[in-house]
């Protein structure tokens, strides 16, 4: 319950609000990231692929860019300019690629320092 209630510490949700997010939680949250990007790894890798040989696997591709736009419409302010360049299909590819790579390289056994040292980093 407490990290489907962390969620709306995102700025960028529609129900957005003002918590401060305590370190154990932090921690937590990179944890699980953590875990689903092991159990996603090979989604991960294909969609990874498919955007190098996009004339061959734009399905795959224009699949998940579908979906995460349709997300981000459904749960993100969309009033926000942070928000708008996510929707911007011309400026988002950046964006999800760097996303998917540092979820990529968080498989690792040090996957969770990693992921925790760019965040901190951020």
């Amino acid at each position: 319950m407490t990290i489907w209630k962390l969620r709306n510490n995102n700025p960028l949700r529609k129900s957005y609000v003002t918590n401060n997010i305590k370190l154990n939680e932090f921690d937590a949250l990179i944890r699980i990231t953590v875990e689903m990007s092991k159990y996603l790894y090979p989604y991960i890798r294909e969609i990874l692929k498919s955007k190098e040989d996009i004339e061959e696997n734009a399905v795959i591709w224009n699949d998940f860019n579908k979906r995460f736009i349709d997300l981000i419409k459904e749960r993100f302010n969309i009033d926000s300019m942070k928000v708008k360049k996510l929707i911007n299909q011309d400026e988002n590819d950046e964006i999800i690629i760097k996303s998917l790579l540092t979820l990529s390289f968080c498989i690792s056994n040090q996957g969770y320092q990693k992921l925790k040292n760019f965040l901190y980093d951020f």
